[in-house]
């Protein structure tokens, strides 16, 4: 049997030319080519028209009143304006040739006007007319150092308005490449023309446009900076709101799950007690209230389970008993230390009420108090208690400040925490929350917890 070797292809030899596109001053080359063709080169007379303001601005305020609605559309005027100055200025080199005049007039204004719906075209036909306007304004007598070059004065206001707005509707880069371009121009225009002329105003405008182009784009650069702060402040105020709601989502049903587990617990005893303290009960009975605590420990054993997802590893449940509204005299008492004047009305017949509906109203009322404490110093607070058929309902009211007026904080600082708390509390009883200003300048809080009666509970009461 002959070996037979597998057969070795030549790699293709190495040129100069990979070398050089694998170098890093290729690939920059390559990448600022392919941003100037992005910017200048695709579809340059695409149609862009500049949009009117989305609402007046500083310019409005010096207008009359019927003048102000238009101030939206103060950078279209500015722009003819500015093509009626490059217009005055043809008009005036033109020497009263009116054939002149028009030519230059329509080279000069054209690329003006033109930047309002098609700013990258519009660079181009400054660019290209700049040799005819020198062309056509040319003094033909044979002195060449009698002119203007290689800018005339209506090519000169005309190109630098043209950078200057569209630098402002494109982005730095673009910028950057018109200026590029125009100084490329004019060391052609130097190099090649610039011994029949005694003086040149190549150097000036360079300055110029360099300075307006450096000042748009800082503007421009400032702008997106102050939208992206003010986009990530939006983002970073809704993350904190729905943090803050599950945060009080968790809390809530922390006290819930305490309170139904302390039930649940009783039932579990009081099921297991019941057989003893009946002499003699009959098998039946004993079997149904081994039934009842052995489904009430199942659902205690659940209900730990489903919920424990919300308590955090270091929570632990409160040894002391959740507060009802039979401690609102002593939270009452707590704020009145704290400098807040605030009485307490009550109204109906008082009754013991669920534990969560106490519970809630309790924290309903402690969380309103803390934030009068806070945004309105000084002030007086008023909390009244409604007990009625089909339910219990809670107002509280403070003044305006004494020294202050109401003062928003900002979210950093928590403002609105505590009302997402208190309406996330009322929605899972499925109640009711209003707050707003009251009319004397303060604040109000109204809020109406639906209680179920006994009747509607078996199922015998009204609908």
């Amino acid at each position: 049997m002959t070996e037979t070797t597998p057969t070795q292809t030549n790699p293709r030899p190495k040129t100069a030319g990979d070398g050089l596109s694998r170098s890093p001053e290729f690939r920059v080359a390559m990448e600022a080519l392919a941003g100037l063709r992005a910017d200048l080169l695709d579809d340059p007379f695409a149609y862009r028209p500049l949009p009117p303001r989305d609402k007046p601005g500083r310019i409005a305020r010096v207008l009359p009143r019927r003048l102000r609605p238009y101030a939206v559309w103060a950078p279209h005027a500015l722009v003819g304006a500015a093509g009626m100055l490059a217009m005055l200025v043809a008009f005036e080199g033109s020497r009263g040739d009116l054939i002149e005049a028009l030519v230059i007039t329509v080279f000069s204004l054209g690329p003006i006007l033109l930047t309002l719906v098609r700013p990258v075209g519009a660079f181009w036909f400054s660019l290209g007319s700049i040799p005819v306007v020198a062309i056509v304004g040319q003094n033909w007598d044979g002195d060449y150092g009698s002119g203007d070059y290689p800018w005339k004065p209506a090519s000169f206001i005309a190109h630098l308005v043209v950078l200057t707005v569209v630098a402002a509707r494109t982005r730095p880069r673009t910028a950057a490449w018109m200026w590029t371009l125009t100084a490329a121009y004019a060391m052609c225009a130097e190099i090649l023309f610039g011994d029949r002329y005694f003086s040149t105003n190549a150097l000036p405008f360079l300055f110029l446009s360099a300075l307006s182009l450096l000042v748009v784009t800082v503007l421009l650069v400032r702008r997106a900076a102050e939208q992206e702060v003010t986009a990530q402040q939006t983002v970073t105020a809704h993350e904190r709101s729905k943090r803050t709601l599950l945060e009080e989502r968790t809390t809530i049903a922390r006290e819930l799950h305490d309170v139904v587990a302390h039930h649940m617990s009783v039932v579990a005893i009081q099921a297991e007690a019941a057989p003893y303290r009946v002499e003699n009960p009959p098998e039946e009975l004993t079997k149904a209230f081994a039934t009842i605590r052995e489904n009430a420990v199942a659902a205690l054993t659940e209900l730990r389970r489903v919920l424990g997802v919300v308590r955090a590893e270091d929570y632990e449940a409160p040894d002391a008993p959740q507060p009802t509204l039979a401690d609102l005299d002593g939270l009452l008492a707590n704020v009145r230390e704290a400098g807040l004047a605030v009485d307490k009305v009550v109204t109906g017949a008082v009754r013991e009420l669920p534990q969560g509906v106490e519970l809630s109203a309790y924290r309903i009322v402690q969380e309103a108090l803390s934030n009068t404490l806070r945004h309105a110093p000084g002030a007086s607070a008023r909390v009244e208690i409604g007990y009625v058929l089909g339910g219990l309902g809670l107002r509280v009211v403070n003044g305006p400040a004494a020294e202050v007026s109401f003062v928003k904080q900002t979210p950093t600082e928590g403002a609105g925490h505590g009302l997402t708390g208190m309406r996330e509390r009322v929605t899972m009883l499925g109640g009711e929350m209003t707050t707003g200003p009251a009319a004397d300048g303060g604040y109000e809080v109204t809020v109406f917890l639906p209680v179920a009666s006994v009747t509607d509970e078996d199922g015998t009461g009204e609908a």
